[in-house]
């Protein structure tokens, strides 16, 4: 295993630069970006190239949610699976099913294969999608253990996602309109084998598997992230922090729809990218003093209450400060529950951990694009705003009542019990 990085005093304010400065960091950055580009490429490359084939956004639009639903779904075993057995041993597998089964919903979709197809191969497509966002997470975990690093590597992370998510579908849309409709998933698919085969060649960076911890140490013992209090609650959480990226797509499509401008669709959203793009960069460049569950509850209630003002925006201007102030609350609740994990779960089971989170923002924004078409269908021009509002503000409500799961467990200490007495005692 590499030398990790080791805290000290003068660490008093952490960069970005001292953070790209770890030794071995980058040579899982840069495969890892190119492996985790084609996770925000699947969904609309997708939909692009089975409406082009079908003539049907209803269709397409339910293909690529299997997609999506598939992958949220699974992704949290295959944390637990990396866990431990190690990340290589998982991903190798996962990328090669994942390219094939890509491949193949692109050929069944080319040659108007039967309906019923294309959902059976979406089924793997999303199941198998690699979660290397995940894991290099895990990755830096290793790296900087102990070190105050880890709130500025989270936030980089963050970043990296959001930015990710914003150049993902641009790129996706550049080639599925411009080369070929398939265009999109086949680089999707040789992106992932490319990236993810690279990335897992690092084995030097990786975290160690828990079972070779467990060979090793006869008193390490796998825990599965689930089962701690804390994980569970910041998976709910994180459900509603889907539920503002999935409301957002659907609300602000409708809307610009509905005043003869769907081309400022990409300008709103990209609005709301951007302040959560910022404030994550910010955020991670802070020497925060607050204890990140507080600092949890104080994030999401900030986002609860900008979300609360989407549905009352009117106009152009005034929807876009009010997305820009959501995506800017956006990025503290992601990269403070992000850091909690590092603080709640051994590092045996934080790649699962990890991934359960991503699975839950991803599960959040498919049940929030269905219920908000359903509300612009249904009510008025504007009431799929209605879905963040009301996700974040029962994460807040969650979270206020069940903070104290939040709370890091205490590694103890011996005192002496009594005069004279010295059996050691352990409390929290």
């Amino acid at each position: 295993m590499p030398e990790n990085y080791t805290a000290t005093v003068t660490d008093k304010r952490p960069g970005y630069g001292q953070l790209l400065r770890t030794r071995g960091a980058w040579t899982f950055l840069l495969p890892g970006f190119a492996a985790r580009q084609p996770f925000a490429m699947l969904t609309l490359s997708t939909v692009l190239l089975v409406q082009h084939t079908t003539g049907s956004y209803g269709t397409a639009g339910a293909v690529s949610a299997t997609t999506g639903v598939s992958m949220a779904l699974f992704a949290p075993f295959t944390g637990k699976l990396a866990d431990r057995f190690g990340q290589r041993a998982v991903l190798v597998p996962g990328v090669l099913l994942h390219t094939a089964s890509v491949l193949l919903l692109t050929v069944l979709a080319l040659t108007d294969a039967p309906l019923w197809t294309l959902f059976v191969a979406a089924v793997p497509t999303g199941a198998s999608t690699p979660q290397v966002g995940p894991m290099v997470r895990a990755r830096w975990g290793v790296k900087l253990q102990g070190s105050p690093l880890m709130t500025t590597a989270a936030a980089f992370e963050s970043v990296t996602d959001e930015f990710t998510f914003v150049l993902g579908p641009l790129f996706a849309t550049a080639l599925c309109t411009s080369v070929h409709p398939a265009a999109g998933l086949v680089t999707e698919a040789s992106l992932t084998l490319l990236g993810g085969l690279l990335f897992a060649a690092q084995r030097g960076t990786q975290p160690l598997p828990s079972r070779s911890a467990g060979a090793a140490h006869a008193r390490v013992e796998h825990v599965s992230a689930l089962r701690i209090p804390g994980v569970r609650v910041l998976i709910v959480a994180f459900l509603g922090i889907g539920s503002v990226f999935g409301g957002m797509q659907v609300a602000l499509a409708a809307f610009t729809e509905s005043i003869g401008e769907p081309g400022l669709n990409g300008v709103l959203y990209g609005t709301f990218a951007a302040g959560n793009m910022l404030s994550g960069i910010v955020c991670g460049a802070v020497a925060w003093k607050i204890a990140p569950q507080r600092r949890l509850l104080l994030a999401y209630t900030a986002l609860a209450v900008t979300a609360s003002g989407l549905w009352a925006a009117q106009s152009v201007l005034l929807l876009a400060g009010i997305g820009l102030l959501v995506g800017t609350c956006i990025a503290p609740a992601l990269i403070t529950g992000y850091t909690l994990v590092e603080k709640l779960v051994p590092p045996t089971a934080r790649t699962e951990a990890f991934t359960w989170l991503t699975g839950a923002v991803a599960l959040g924004q498919a049940a929030a694009v269905t219920v908000a078409g359903q509300l612009e269908d249904r009510l008025w021009g504007g009431a799929g705003f209605l879905v963040p509002m009301g996700g974040t503000v029962l994460a807040v409500l969650l979270l206020a009542t069940l903070r104290s799961r939040l709370v890091p467990p205490s590694t103890g200490r011996t005192v002496a019990r009594g005069v004279g007495h010295r059996v050691p005692v352990s409390v929290d």
